[in-house]
């Protein structure tokens, strides 16, 4: 997905951090183990997106859809029993653009102890209209100085797709240009 809009789109007021900050929260049961006896990854992965989905929508006022995914990183395991908590916010917003940050906790269920942090995640949301073409949404607002710091690096991010995807381009042209097949 580009990071264009709609040359007819006005640009939005901004929206703070905390108006589409959202925490969801999931017991983790039987049917969502691996192999292991712990839970999936992949189960971890998708209340993820559901999590980043929803502030996505929110800060946008409508429909986006996830354009990629980057950084998952699973610190510990989740266990079966673990409350789960997916913690999600805009850290940065381009034209239609968002990139959301995601922090993943886990606590026991019948247990009193403080949660612990067992992954994080970035995710890159666009905003689409009716039609799926890309619609203009409100700059996000940091509030505290660790939303500015989150949006700093946010942008640091941003740098770097941009510049991994555009020397993939460059490769892959070259070696079109020299007649080699992938």
């Amino acid at each position: 997905m580009t990071d264009q809009a709609s040359p007819t789109d006005a640009p939005p007021e901004g929206k703070p951090t905390s108006a589409s900050r959202t925490t969801l929260s999931h017991i983790m049961t039987g049917s969502d183990t691996n192999l292991l006896g712990t839970v999936h990854g992949g189960v971890i992965m998708k209340l993820v997106d559901d999590a980043a989905g929803a502030v996505a929508g929110r800060h946008s006022g409508g429909p986006a859809v996830t354009a990629s995914m980057d950084e998952m990183v699973f610190l510990e395991p989740v266990r079966v029993g673990d409350l789960v908590h997916v913690k999600a916010q805009v850290n940065w917003t381009g034209r239609s653009s968002m990139e959301v940050g995601v922090r993943v906790l886990a606590e026991r269920w019948n247990e009193s102890t403080p949660a612990t942090q067992v992954g994080s995640a970035y995710l890159v949301f666009a905003a689409v209209d009716a039609d799926g073409k890309p619609r203009t949404v409100p700059p996000v607002i940091p509030e505290t100085e660790r939303d500015k710091r989150r949006y700093q690096e946010a942008q640091i991010r941003r740098t770097h797709r941009l510049a991994r995807r555009r020397a993939i381009k460059e490769l892959r042209e070259k070696r079109a240009a020299e007649g080699m097949e992938d």
